[in-house]
């Protein structure tokens, strides 16, 4: 179980975390022995931590830490977990889904930079501050960017169906000649009404590193970069990846081709990042030839269900805001929009 640890050298520095540990001495009124510190970790050396919580900064000795893990981050309306994280927070906690070669920041907006590999790997996540006035911020990004031979390009979010103008960055990249393209859904669902969902199939492997056929299935669903590939799929706080292979008693279930039914390569796969309390799944594929049999929601389902072992309990994933029948398939499972978000790039 990777519910908590009592390593915390992992945890992000600004991200909402809950710490267990052992007081001093016990509690003259209750006799208790631990504590927990709720808030936003700002601060870590050698020997302390120290936690921003509702009751004030709290240093706690990283000698007395028993158990501490990331939480998500506070909810901000009424409703269902997984609807009530604001847009902002939502970018927050997805940024660090999806990995990066090379990772930055700008006051609170994080850059990131893949040679080129998807849009996400290449992008900034412009949420807070960037510490400096909008125009020298975009100049900064743009100098950023030019220097690793990449055009700028901003995820800006807002609600599903926004318009970029109407928010300040954006008039501003619009005016500066950026072009808007790849709008996108932010989908959200419980750990557990996923899981629910589930069709049933053939057995699913789990595993959380990188396997050569994995990686064989997933080139064939979209062009990669040697190097970068890998390591835009292996940066994530912890990664899970799913996938169904031919083989045992799957010919006759599946309608397997005999050559399929040798082979080791997937023919399904989807990949599960989990960071900042969340888990973002993306990278699901089913090979075409085995379409309308459920394996991306059997996938799906399966990976949910092993949330419980990571003891994260709410998901995220993106999809473009015109693929249907991936849209279908996601609220059969019980995924509802959150927000949405547009790139914006240089011209």
């Amino acid at each position: 179980m990777r519910l908590m640890s009592a390593d915390v050298s992992n945890l992000p520095l600004g991200s909402r975390v809950v710490v267990r540990w052992r007081l001093p001495a016990p509690d003259p009124a209750t006799g208790a022995t631990l504590t927990d510190a709720v808030g936003t970790l700002v601060a870590r050396d050698d020997d302390t931590l120290q936690v921003e919580t509702s009751r004030g900064l709290v240093t706690v000795e990283l000698a007395r830490v028993e158990a501490a893990k990331e939480v998500p981050p506070r909810p901000t309306r009424r409703g269902a977990a997984h609807l009530a994280v604001s847009i902002e927070d939502l970018q927050r906690v997805m940024t660090p889904a999806w990995g990066a070669v090379e990772r930055s920041t700008l006051g609170d907006w994080a850059l990131r930079a893949s040679q080129g590999y998807t849009q996400r790997g290449n992008s900034v996540v412009p949420v807070g501050s960037p510490g400096r006035p909008l125009s020298d911020a975009v100049d900064d990004v743009e100098d950023w960017y030019a220097a690793r031979g990449l055009p700028a390009k901003f995820a800006l979010a807002g609600p599903e169906g926004f318009d970029p103008g109407d928010d300040p960055l954006g008039a501003l990249l619009l005016a500066r000649g950026y072009s808007v393209g790849s709008r996108t859904l932010n989908l959200t669902a419980d750990r557990d009404t996923i899981a629910a969902a589930d069709p049933g199939g053939p057995a699913v492997v789990i595993t959380s590193e990188l396997t050569p056929p994995w990686l064989e299935a997933y080139r064939k669903t979209r062009a990669t970069v040697e190097g970068a590939t890998e390591a835009v799929l292996r940066d994530s706080p912890r990664v899970l990846f799913a996938s169904i292979t031919p083989g045992g008693g799957l010919s006759q279930q599946l309608g397997l081709r005999a050559s399929d039914a040798a082979g080791t390569t997937p023919i399904a796969v989807a990949r599960m990042g989990i960071g900042a309390g969340w888990a973002g799944l993306g990278a699901v594929w089913t090979d075409p030839a085995y379409r309308g049999r459920g394996l991306a929601a059997h996938l799906t389902a399966a990976l949910a269900a092993r949330l419980r072992e990571e003891g994260t309990s709410l998901v995220h994933l993106q999809v473009e805001h015109d693929n249907t029948t991936a849209i279908r398939l996601y609220r059969r499972l019980g995924f509802d929009v959150h927000s949405s978000y547009a790139y914006l790039t240089q011209g």
